[in-house]
């Protein structure tokens, strides 16, 4: 199934900007009278069909509205220190997005190998992913911001900070209540350091372990997602 995004989508007729009309004519070859879907990034879907095939602003009719199967009562947030390689960043934020998430919140910490992000084209990532797996809801990605700053941040639901150490035992798995809001913060490739584990406690945060396994910092945020939305989806 094709799907594509419009964040000001409504049933009737609408007009596609230059880059989605591009992608429909040229690159797929669609045709007038063909079909396909559209999200809009706010938790709907809806039946497209194109009425005209103009290559910078194709228009197409919507209907049948509809609330995407990634609807949910709880939140699953994951905090990250960009990696020094922004392709295995990205690699994280397409998969997280396919698996489910609602916010990647990026920060810099002690041992962060990078300090800046583009965060525009991660959230062409996000938008990509999003299409490819038919999401209603697009994921928030955050402007990059300290980690002091992060963990003073108020949070509506459980926190936890993910850390190797011998005196960690609690895994994520057995912390984290089903249906409820869950924050992971997922540190750089050199871990966090003690005091930033310090920081995070005194602000709520619960040291948890991701499993005996040594990962990498975006497949740890990735296993982080994946446990949260797999308890939520046990019966």
């Amino acid at each position: 199934m094709n799907v594509f995004y419009l964040p000001d989508a409504q049933i009737g007729t609408i007009s596609f900007p230059e880059e989605e009309s591009k992608h429909i004519v040229k690159v797929l070859r669609m045709k007038e009278g063909d079909g396909f879907c559209v999200t809009d990034g706010n938790g709907s879907l809806y039946d497209a069909e194109l009425i005209d095939a103009h290559p910078k602003r194709a228009m197409a009719n919507l209907s049948n509205q509809r609330a995407g199967y990634d609807i949910r009562d709880f939140k699953v947030s994951i905090a990250i220190a960009p990696t020094k390689l922004n392709e295995r960043t990205e690699w994280f934020l397409e998969k997280a997005t396919e698996i489910g998430i609602d916010e990647v919140k990026l920060f810099s910490s002690y041992h962060s190998e990078r300090r800046v992000a583009n965060v525009e084209r991660f959230k062409k990532i996000v938008v990509s992913a999003m299409k490819q797996s038919v999401k209603s809801k697009m994921p928030l990605v955050e402007e990059m911001v300290s980690f002091d700053k992060l963990v003073k941040q108020n949070y509506d639901g459980q926190k936890f900070i993910a850390w190797i150490d011998d005196d960690v035992k609690d895994q994520l798995c057995d912390l984290y209540k089903k249906g409820e809001n869950a924050l992971v913060l997922i540190g750089p490739e050199g871990d966090f350091s003690k005091e930033e584990v310090a920081l995070a406690k005194e602000n709520g945060f619960v040291p948890v372990s991701l499993g005996e396994a040594r990962l990498r910092t975006e497949t740890a945020a990735v296993v982080a997602c994946h446990t949260i939305q797999l308890i939520n989806q046990m019966k």
